[in-house]
């Protein structure tokens, strides 16, 4: 235990806060993302040592979760895939005059979760990471499938609606390469498009330039009020209000961080989602509540503590950024698994401690900042836009570095704008993207490992009570509107 203070000697303290600025950078700007920009200083970290380079590698994972809030609160635009969801009620603060807060609270509600995971990674990483190796293609289906029908209707409104929206981006998600025969479809003999739709391409045009289209259209929008540096940060009402969704947030992410796939994206919607069921304040969400802003944020840095425990105590990444971590590992002869312990405790207790230590610097570095990015939203549009707009080409370019992405934002910018007008919200469609391809693989390998026999999804107990929940899930809001309709022709 004495070895977490590893983490304070003068080099890793300097490589810990190099990594939480470099990753605060790549969360606030769109495109590269955090296992992108750990790849490009890998060569670095490994002239640094095992010690301080993971420390500055696990920096930029985790600083990533605390910058990609920035743009979603201020330009409607999400800096990371798991900060979509911010957007949804992030924004509207923001356009209410109260993006200060908006960003204080993202910030305290990523430290107290990223403090809560670093304390579980700590004390119950190898028995929560058996528990999640129980699980098998089956159940990431059925686990799926309860996910997308639970947070199909995300932002309230009409259920068919978001139904639509969740299978349209279902439907997206299948373009390109199948995920297990490796044959091309939906391409349409379309060059660029093997790869399949970029994430970060249709969400900058979902979000960003669907915004910069609404700006140009509705050039009469009253202007954001300039608020007085005392407004910046959130009141005690707003602060008391963000506590319960961020201990909510905050638990859930770490457990969804367990499991494998794009764990903070998803962790963030279903801290929403639950948001929408259980807060005190659920009728305000969606229309700039400072709950859609705390928890989500808690549970998408929440989730990327939760990811570190399969990593660390069994060799096992369940996401590209600790797929990353584990390169960087071997490459510095240091194997993760049970012996991580006993054979590397100056890394294993340094990288833990490091957690703590940039989880502080990163509070440190981002309230003092929320004054001046707050100023971002009093930008008049005519000003701001045209920077939205390049800042989402450049994202949605170097995703792949492929011209065929940036006409996927301008045609998603379109479908986003046109969405607005009949009133579609493209939160759904996201959550369909990113879950599409989980479902189609697992469904695929669960049909395999069962020689194509379908009874082999609900072969066992936990795939079984999932699906059966889903079912249920899917088929009680027409049944209780049908038992309302016959009630009220009763009376």
């Amino acid at each position: 235990m004495s070895d977490l203070f590893v983490a304070l000697t003068p080099a890793n303290l300097l490589a810990c806060f190099v990594g939480t600025v470099l990753g605060t950078i790549v969360g606030v700007l769109p495109g590269l993302g955090p296992a992108g920009a750990m790849a490009l200083v890998l060569p670095l970290t490994i002239k640094l040592g095992p010690t301080a380079g993971l420390i500055m590698l696990a920096g930029i994972y985790y600083g990533a979760m605390y910058g990609g809030s920035t743009t979603s609160i201020l330009v409607n635009v999400p800096g990371e895939a798991a900060s979509v969801v911010t957007t949804i009620d992030g924004y509207r603060l923001a356009r209410k005059g109260r993006a200060g807060a908006a960003l204080a609270v993202a910030a305290i509600a990523s430290f107290v979760a990223g403090t809560f995971s670093v304390v579980a990674l700590q004390l119950a990483a190898p028995l929560v990471a058996r528990a999640a190796l129980a699980f098998g293609p089956a159940e990431y289906f059925a686990f799926a499938l309860l996910g997308v029908v639970l947070l199909a209707n995300l932002t309230g409104g009409s259920r068919a609606k978001s139904l639509a929206m969740v299978l349209l981006g279902v439907m997206l998600s299948t373009v390109g390469m199948d995920p297990l025969g490796g044959s091309v479809r939906f391409t349409f003999d379309l060059t660029g498009a093997q790869a399949g739709l970029s994430f970060v391409a249709v969400t900058t045009g979902l979000f960003g330039v669907a915004e910069v289209f609404a700006s140009m259209t509705e050039p009469a929008t009253t202007p954001v009020a300039r608020v007085r540096f005392r407004e910046l940060y959130p009141s005690r009402e707003e602060l008391r209000r963000s506590v319960p969704p961020m201990l909510r947030g905050t638990v859930l992410g770490f457990l969804v961080g367990l499991v494998p796939g794009p764990a903070a994206t998803i962790a963030s919607f279903v801290s929403y989602g639950v948001e929408k069921k259980v807060s005190k304040y659920r009728h305000e969400l969606g229309t700039g509540a400072i709950e859609g802003v705390a928890g989500p944020e808690a549970a998408n840095n929440a989730a990327a503590g939760g990811g570190m425990i399969p990593l660390l105590s069994l060799g096992l990444p369940f996401t590209p950024s600790t797929a990353v971590l584990l390169s960087g590992m071997l490459l510095m002869s240091v194997t993760p698994g049970p012996f991580l312990l006993r054979d590397h405790p100056n890394v294993f207790w340094g990288v833990i401690g490091s957690f703590y230590v940039g989880n502080v610097m990163l509070l440190l570095l981002n309230l003092p900042l929320v004054g001046v990015f707050a100023r971002v939203a009093t930008i008049p549009p005519r000003y701001l836009m045209p920077g939205v707009l390049v800042l989402c080409a450049v994202a949605a370019y170097s995703d792949n570095n492929n011209l065929f992405d940036v006409w996927v934002m301008v045609g998603a910018g379109i479908v986003g704008w046109a969405m607005r007008a009949l009133d579609f919200n493209p939160a759904p469609l996201v959550l369909g993207l990113v879950l599409g391809p989980v479902l189609e693989r697992s469904l695929l390998q669960a049909l395999t490992i069962a020689r194509g026999e379908v009874s082999g999804l609900w072969a066992s107990g936990p795939a079984a009570v999932m699906l059966g929940a889903a079912v249920v899930a899917f088929v009680a809001p027409a049944v209780s509107a049908l038992t309302r309709r016959i009630a009220t022709r009763a009376v």
